[in-house]
């Protein structure tokens, strides 16, 4: 009890600047002209912040063990071609059970009703899953991490030619969408198992296996991009983002939230059941145990989404609009590069998935894990900032995101195998559900403020909206690998003296 409750109380704290964010525009700045919409944002806040906390609960007795027990018998599986089998089987099942990727289907469901959400995840899922599978056969062949990750991203820069600018942005968000509270531990399990049958692999070897399977999504969406195109004869028409058309009926969000929290969760638990049966054959206790522990995380799950669903997208929305006013004065639209500077570091600080990664890499060579999150922190801040800063001046995202991604390939000349496979797995841990839950519809909300002031000439709000998440999958590579750098110079200054 003590325990949930200490979770509880830390998520809450580490959302205090988030709650004091909405309260200062919804109250002072710019007061709702309803009642029933502070309610919408009260019951949206407590959600969150309650299923939450029941996801994460449920997670450290249920998910995580799940996860280690399967990175576990990996060890039993001595064929090259199951072990990659049941990656990718395993990759696709947590990372369908991601509660960030459906809120980012729902988001872009809203703006273009051709993009059919379950699709659209499942799209995402095939990526994890068969890049999951390409890392495991890396850690197996002893290939080269840094070769890797030159040969993918120059594969997935070449095919930014032939994919529709509306789903550029939108790929590199369901990349970072997609590797988050369930999807990490499931991957770094993964990981860790093989690297145990590879011997001589260790712990070098089992980081890396996250930043190599958060590229699948952005190629399989690349491609769910050009066949839409296609089956379309051009894009598909979008609709004007609008969250507060959202249903406002409690019955039906809350039928829609339980059907996408059943189909999120019950593949991972079928497919984790037959494992144990044949290779776990955990005992009756810790079996009833993760069997239990799954009925807080369903609950959390559920709770979220509908929190997010009822009172969270519609209040980011606002957020954007009332800061691109124009019956404001101009410069009050440049305050929104500072919330979102902000927004970026209390969100990170509130993510279970970067907890985890910092306390990997505290329990391995020592680096205080709050170190870890401060580094994340502050690179999500300024990747909040660049993206906001993208969508008022509509620039295209590639004028960031090469010479970003650039600066951190080149740096891994520079960096230690360990700090370099680090790195791209923290680009993709750190945007979980509740950065998708508040950055996305922030984001969108500035974009289609924008796009109403520009009139005919303006971008679309799907080309122009996305990539925030995309920005927080970039610059942790920077920001880990300096980490990298400095840690390894210390270390060198220590054995010199």
């Amino acid at each position: 009890m003590k325990k949930s409750l200490n979770v509880l109380k830390e998520t809450f704290i580490t959302s205090l600047p988030l709650l004091a964010i909405m309260l200062i525009v919804t109250v002072f700045v710019a007061p709702f002209d309803n009642t029933f919409n502070y309610v919408r944002l009260a019951v949206g806040y407590a959600g969150v912040i309650v299923g939450q906390s029941l996801f994460l609960m449920g997670l450290n007795i249920s998910v995580l063990p799940i996860g280690k027990e399967i990175g576990a018998s990996l060890v039993k599986i001595k064929k090259t071609a199951f072990v990659i089998f049941f990656g990718i089987m395993f990759g696709f099942f947590a990372t369908v059970a991601e509660p960030a990727l459906w809120v980012l289907a729902r988001q872009t469901n809203m703006i273009v009703n051709a993009v059919n959400i379950t699709i659209f995840v499942a799209v995402m899922g095939v990526g994890i899953g068969v890049f999951v599978g390409l890392a495991l056969y890396r850690i197996l062949k002893g290939i080269s991490i840094r070769v890797v990750f030159l040969i993918v991203y120059a594969i997935i820069f070449l095919m930014v030619i032939f994919v529709p600018e509306q789903f550029i942005a939108l790929a590199f968000d369901g990349s970072g969408a997609t590797t988050g509270d369930i999807s990490v531990p499931f991957i770094l399990a993964l990981g860790l198992g093989v690297s145990a049958i590879r011997r001589q692999g260790g712990n070098d070897d089992s980081f890396g296996i996250i930043g190599i399977a958060s590229t699948g999504p952005i190629m399989t969406v690349f491609i769910y991009g050009i066949i839409l195109r296609v089956v379309y004869g051009g894009m598909p028409p979008e609709s004007v983002y609008n969250p507060e058309a959202l249903p406002t009926d409690i019955g039906v969000v809350l039928g829609s939230s339980l059907s996408d929290t059943l189909i999120a969760v019950a593949p991972l638990l079928l497919a984790f059941l037959p494992f144990q049966f044949f290779f776990i054959k955990m005992g009756k206790a810790a079996f009833k145990r993760i069997m239990l522990g799954m009925i807080p995380v369903f609950a959390g799950l559920l709770i979220f989404l509908f929190a997010i669903d009822f009172g969270f997208a519609f209040a980011g929305g606002y957020i954007g609009e009332v800061f691109m006013s124009p019956n404001r004065p101009d410069w009050f639209r440049w305050m929104l590069p500072v919330i979102g500077f902000i927004l970026g570091v209390a969100i990170t600080l509130t993510e279970p998935a970067v907890t985890v990664l910092g306390d990997e890499l505290e329990d391995m060579i020592g680096i205080k894990r709050m170190t870890t999150r401060m580094f994340l922190a502050i690179s999500i801040g300024v990747s909040a900032t660049f993206a906001i800063i993208k969508i008022m001046l509509e620039i295209n995202i590639l004028w960031f995101l090469v010479p970003l991604y650039f600066v951190a390939i080149a740096m891994m000349k520079f960096t230690s195998k360990l700090f370099v496979g680090l790195a791209f797995d923290s680009g993709g841990v750190v945007g979980g559900a509740l950065s998708s839950a508040v950055l996305t519809p922030l984001t969108l909300g500035i974009a289609q403020a924008v796009a109403l002031a520009a009139g005919e000439h303006a971008q679309s709000v799907l080309t122009n909206g996305f990539g925030i998440l995309a920005f927080m999958s970039v610059t942790p590579l920077i920001a880990i690998q300096l980490m990298g750098i400095v840690y390894s110079k210390k270390q060198k200054n220590l054995e010199a003296n």
